[in-house]
């Protein structure tokens, strides 16, 4: 009997501690290093591998069937994959869906993008929250060619994502207006024709449907660039500042983002924060951030609002977050993580500013957290 020979791998995970995965590459060929995080979501792997948070890291999909629904232009939050690479248990199959416009694997090729497959991502996620989110360097040759020990001291080279500010590579280069809002049936996307409130919305990696939230919630928004002063800001004479999501360290970003939010808040305007936004709003109040051993990303993330006692199940993605003990006096604690009680939300308590650590906009519950678009919307109306 001849047994059928087991496919030479195309692709390699090499762990600074010199760990290594073999696999299946599909997507761009050639390296990249970055640091290696898992995320626990069954959809939304384009939405994922577009969400400008994730500069810097390769993405492993804990779910095995991704790619099957394909690709679409809709489903991008900016224009391009921004994620380095993604590990997945199984290669793609061909997709199935109605509003697949393409193949997974086509789409990250096209783009530049590197990935994996075959690999066992139960292994690799296990290894991630028991050690920490580790560098690496992954590797796609058709020919099967690897130099272990260069991509080893590549991975080892990486100077990791603690004292990097990723928000300027990833912000718009200009300011401009928005106003598309949420899909819906059987419309689709659909314009803001009567926005009650006018927004300017700072742009450290904004995702294009949290735009499309504030739009629908009856906001004219105009975004600025992660570098904007307050001078900018408070010229365009808003009646609220949001503050984006957005990758890399905070407190890096934080060196031109502080200022601004200072001078902001001295306005008494309302101010509503996500993500790394949430973290530069902690920061300009004069609490710290700390880099978390694994982070949070996925879709099933319970957080507790503390006032009402109501759990949502939210999506997130973060490597940092805000240490509650240290908000100052007059700040509060909003929202904790059930998984780990860190937190995930704040406030001012004598003004309309407050901001989550979770994404409102990407709808896991599905409508769980979209009261906090209203909120600022309402902050909104009673300040004018």
């Amino acid at each position: 009997m001849t047994l059928a020979q087991p496919k030479k791998p195309t692709a390699c995970l090499a762990l600074a501690d010199g760990t290594i995965f073999y696999g299946e590459g599909f997507g761009a060929e050639g390296d990249t290093v970055a640091e290696l995080c898992f995320n626990t979501a069954m959809t939304g792997y384009q939405e994922i591998m577009t969400d400008p948070s994730y500069a810097g890291q390769i993405v492993t999909f804990t779910f095995p069937h991704i790619g099957n629904t394909g690709v679409n232009p809709e489903d991008d939050e900016t224009g391009d994959p921004v994620a380095a690479g993604m590990v997945v248990k199984w290669m793609p199959t061909q997709s199935s869906n109605w509003r697949a416009v393409s193949e997974l694997s086509d789409w990250l090729s096209s783009r530049g993008r590197i990935a994996i497959g075959g690999v066992d991502t139960r292994r690799l996620t296990r290894a991630i929250r028991q050690q920490g989110a580790p560098h690496v360097a992954l590797s796609h040759r058709a020919d099967g060619v690897f130099d272990i020990d260069a991509l080893v001291q590549k991975a080892r080279a990486f100077e990791g994502l603690s004292g990097l500010d990723l928000a300027k590579d990833v912000t718009c280069a200009q300011s401009y207006r928005w106003d598309e809002m949420r899909w819906a049936w059987p419309e689709g996307y659909t314009r803001q024709t009567d926005a009650k409130h006018k927004v300017v919305a700072i742009d450290y990696g904004a995702k294009r449907n949290i735009l499309r939230c504030l739009a629908s919630a009856g906001c004219d928004v105009t975004v600025l660039p992660a570098t904007a002063t307050a001078e900018d800001v408070l010229a365009l004479n808003p009646d609220g500042v949001f503050l984006s999501n957005g990758p890399g360290d905070p407190a890096a970003t934080g060196k031109y983002a502080v200022p601004m939010i200072q001078g902001v808040l001295e306005k008494d305007l309302p101010v509503f924060g996500i993500c790394l936004g949430h973290q530069m709003l902690a920061l300009a109040l004069g609490a710290k951030t700390v880099k978390m051993n694994h982070g949070h990303h996925g879709a099933n993330h319970p957080v507790k609002e503390i006032g009402t006692g109501k759990v949502e199940i939210t999506s997130m993605n973060h490597g940092f977050a805000v240490d509650s003990q240290t908000l100052p006096e007059g700040v509060e604690e909003t929202h904790v993580s059930l998984f780990d009680g860190s937190n995930c939300g704040l406030r001012i308590k004598d003004k309309p500013v407050f901001s989550v650590q979770h994404h409102p906009e990407a709808s896991p519950g599905p409508q769980d957290s979209f009261y906090l678009f209203e909120r600022f919307a309402d902050a909104m109306a009673k300040a004018t």
